[in-house]
């Protein structure tokens, strides 16, 4: 039962890890459609911010479908499933004192609110990776919308299955007309200005 689980206080706080890393910790959430650039642009600031000695990992939406969420599907709750489990892995990132960088297309504005609520005022940035349906569709290298419109894959987000665009996202980046050196070089300075890093 719940009420029999008790937190167990840290002997190392957050802010012992963070001073001890020089940064901050936070969640830089990347949502979009798929083939939007979510994944390149994460791992490409990640390999940025580890070159300059910052403590980064990328959660990546297909890698975590092969081990902690492999039990999900791709329908609405499913969904809604898959991003609870990453928000409260994020939330532990955070905690230990790293930037947890995250690249889902999470569809729905509430679940990512959601996430937002889990770590404190300051320590979640959405980052809404813009672009396209039919530039994403041109790009499709998994050959996933192709499959898509010829409904082969249900609940496909853009096609059969809706996209909330974010309304207050911290960073929108626009893949369509920036490359992702660009893209990461906007991330990185918002950071600086912030003082997150």
């Amino acid at each position: 039962m719940m009420s029999d689980i008790v937190w167990h206080e840290s002997a190392v706080k957050k802010e012992d890890r963070r001073n001890k890393n020089g940064h901050g910790s936070f969640i830089l959430w990347f949502t979009g459609l798929s083939a939007s650039g979510k994944s390149s642009v994460a791992n490409a600031l990640s390999h940025r911010l580890f070159q300059e000695g910052k403590q980064v990992y990328v959660l990546d939406g297909d890698n975590v479908r092969h081990g902690l969420n492999a039990d999900l599907g791709f329908n609405e709750r499913d969904r809604k499933e898959n991003i609870r489990r990453i928000g409260e892995v994020s939330k532990l990132f955070v905690d230990s004192g790293q930037i947890v960088l995250t690249a889902f297309i999470s569809p729905y504005r509430e679940d990512r609110a959601v996430v937002r609520s889990l770590v404190g005022e300051g320590e979640f940035l959405e980052v809404y990776v813009h672009c396209p349906l039919d530039e994403c569709e041109k790009r499709d290298p998994k050959g996933l919308y192709k499959k898509a419109r010829n409904q082969e894959i249900p609940n496909f987000t853009g096609i059969s299955a809706p996209y909330e665009e974010p309304e207050n996202p911290e960073i929108t980046l626009n893949t369509k007309e920036h490359s992702i050196d660009e893209c990461v070089e906007q991330i990185w300075n918002h950071l600086q200005v912030k003082q997150l890093i």
